[in-house]
């Protein structure tokens, strides 16, 4: 049976449950995040976002690019009462509900008549029962769902029907297939990589030779042909986020500087996810593209931003650079010693070949 699947995506979420809450947001330019000097950017309504201003950027840049911007804190439980409310919703119409975070999941309605009517009902009744508007995307797997949701966001619905598939996969650029970000798109321009086509044209083993085990990924991405399930129970393993400088530095106290900020996202992210891990696992790759971490276990689970702050900050202390210096950056916190799951980029949209997850929205 072909299988048919939804990927619904809240539209600036946490900015959006602002505006509605306060109407003197309304058609104002907004950010919701700490308004200092180590803060970061949560998410930007899309009247900030026409400024430059998004999502994991530094609070000081948006007060740059944005002098008139509103800056507002997270609420995180009002957002996890919305969260909920909309899965309800989604599980009205199907039990094959993943859910991704507090605004976004991938639904499995194959044995519905048609996603595409299930869909714009789903749209229709988040409206209607929160206010709040979302972006749909229908196709027969999980990626050409998730590329169809962002194509005509706000309040977008878009298809990509069976017929499709191929003739929009080839027409597509490489920075638009999830798990290509900007360095490995670029990567692939310098191969002449630029369309769904130009990647169609290359075997497998030479994909994987320049791209590592992601490039088994993009061989069958350039087919339109994802085999994921919608997994309605998975399982967790840690949730991180990381920065590449812009110029590698061994200056540490910019180096701690960096680490806040990514810090700020990776608790931000185990709120909305409602994960708690006893692992905290520092990254770091140096100019010469070697990786070490570093990594302490807790008798109990993260349970605060002090104390996330307190052993992140300990074990940053601890490395020695022998002379060298860094151009990455993370933080992840799990359950695991290696506490490998998900990351974000906060500055470049993530690289499948680099194992993270998806790009910062």
């Amino acid at each position: 049976m072909q299988r048919k699947i939804i990927h619904i995506d809240m539209d600036a979420f946490y900015a959006s449950v602002e505006q509605r809450d306060n109407p003197s947001y309304r058609g104002r330019p907004l950010a919701v995040g700490y308004d200092g000097p180590r803060g970061v950017v949560a998410t930007a309504s899309y009247e900030a976002r026409p400024y430059g201003v998004h999502s994991a950027i530094s609070s000081v840049l948006a007060r740059r690019l944005c002098p008139g911007l509103i800056f507002v804190p997270a609420r995180f439980e009002v957002y996890k009462t919305v969260s909920q409310q909309i899965r309800a919703i989604f599980h009205d119409y199907t039990d094959r509900v993943e859910p991704l975070s507090l605004d976004e999941a991938f639904l499995d309605v194959s044995e519905l008549p048609s996603a595409t009517l299930v869909a714009r009902e789903i749209k229709a009744r988040i409206l209607r029962e929160t206010g709040l508007t979302a972006s749909a995307g229908v196709s027969v797997n999980k990626m050409l769902a998730k590329i169809a949701s962002d194509y005509r966001k706000p309040d977008g619905l878009f298809t990509i029907s069976p017929p499709e598939v191929e003739a929009f996969v080839a027409a597509l650029p490489v920075e638009r297939f999830f798990g290509i970000g900007a360095v490995t798109a670029e990567r692939m321009h310098r191969l002449g990589i630029r369309t769904g086509a130009d990647l169609r044209a290359w075997d497998e083993a030479a994909l994987v030779h320049h791209f590592g085990k992601a490039g088994h990924l993009y061989y069958g991405y350039a087919r339109g042909i994802d085999d994921r399930e919608v997994q309605p129970h998975r399982i967790r393993k840690s949730l991180g986020a990381e920065t590449t400088f812009a110029e590698d530095t061994d200056d540490r106290e910019l180096l701690g500087l960096e680490l806040s900020a990514v810090r700020e996202e990776v608790w931000g992210r185990l709120l909305r996810h409602e994960f708690k891990g006893k692992t905290v696992v520092l990254k770091l790759k140096f100019d010469d593209f070697r990786q070490i971490t570093r990594s302490k276990t807790l008798f109990s689970a993260v349970d605060s931003p002090e104390t996330l702050r307190r052993v992140s900050d300990a074990l940053l202390a601890g490395v020695d650079f022998h002379g060298r210096k860094i151009r990455l950056i993370g933080l992840a916190v799990g359950n695991s010693p290696e506490a490998g799951g998900e990351c974000l980029q906060l500055r470049f949209d993530f690289d499948a070949s680099d194992g993270g997850g998806p790009g910062v929205r």
